[in-house]
């Protein structure tokens, strides 16, 4: 056996040391991600599974230097069924590693910019387009919106696009004024948004007549860093109001410009407003 051994160690060359240390690798980066999903066991686990590689590769050394087939198959299906066991075993951790690893800003550049409530908002916004239902939408971000939540009823709800639908429905007690959402969550409705448009040619820069939605969104935009969506009853247009500007936006390109403007930093957005 001794002799066999050290025949083995003689015949390994560097491409058998790439390899190794390729499982190596490998096998380190397994241990730690299970290690940040464990939590407080995390020593523990990484030690068992070091001990169990390390005694595992051993075996397989041995059965390949002293020719046992039968062992070695045997070690095959016992590797196996020990990876179906731990992947039952560790689920809740695994799916929490998971989570984690989703997290990471390494995704951010293949995916494109995604709000929380950018779908929802244009999947409700698109059915009211449709229907020719006015609707007015304030997204606080910043700046406090409560002084205006205060003149409305409040809700604290999730959002989703048939909450906002019967909120704005003609026979709706709250579809006059506007929503205000804070947080990723429906706050108020019925709310009253300021009339004072502080720049009277604005309508024609819009390219269209504004109308009492259209002019309290545009007000609150020139007040606030709120985004501001505007359903027009009459045309069914959609429109968003951002920095004391008029946007009509199509119901195509509708969720990813929300994604945008929610997603951007205020900041830059008034600088290029004012």
């Amino acid at each position: 056996m001794i002799q066999r051994l050290a025949q083995l160690y003689e015949s390994v060359g560097p491409r058998d040391v790439v390899q190794i240390a390729i499982l190596a690798a490998v096998l380190y980066v397994v241990l730690h991600f299970l290690s940040k999903a464990c939590g407080s066991s995390s020593t523990l686990n990484r030690g068992l599974g070091l001990v169990v590689v390390g005694l595992f590769l051993v075996a397989q050394v041995v059965t390949a230097a002293l020719d046992l087939t039968e062992l070695g198959r045997f070690l095959d299906y016992l590797l196996i069924a020990v990876l179906i066991g731990l992947l039952v075993i560790f689920q809740p951790e695994l799916r929490r590693g998971l989570m984690v690893l989703g997290r990471t800003t390494l995704w951010r550049y293949f995916v494109p910019d995604t709000h929380p409530i950018a779908d929802r908002l244009a999947d409700a916004a698109e059915a009211l387009s449709r229907d020719c239902v006015g609707a007015l939408v304030a997204i606080q971000r910043e700046i406090n919106l409560a002084s205006i939540i205060e003149t409305g009823e409040v809700i604290d709800s999730q959002v989703s696009a048939p909450l906002i639908r019967t909120v704005f429905s003609p026979r709706s007690p709250l579809h006059d004024g506007a929503i205000i959402l804070c947080n990723g969550r429906l706050t108020a409705a019925a709310c009253q948004l300021p009339l004072n448009v502080q720049d009277g040619r604005a309508s024609e820069r819009s390219g269209f007549h504004m109308g009492m939605r259209h002019r309290a969104a545009l007000s609150l935009s020139q007040e606030t860093d709120a985004v501001v969506l505007v359903v027009s009853e009459e045309t069914g247009r959609i429109s968003l109001a951002v920095g004391g500007r008029l946007e009509p936006v199509s119901r195509d390109n509708l969720s990813r410009r929300l994604a945008a403007l929610l997603s951007a930093p205020v900041k830059p957005l008034l600088r290029k407003a004012s």
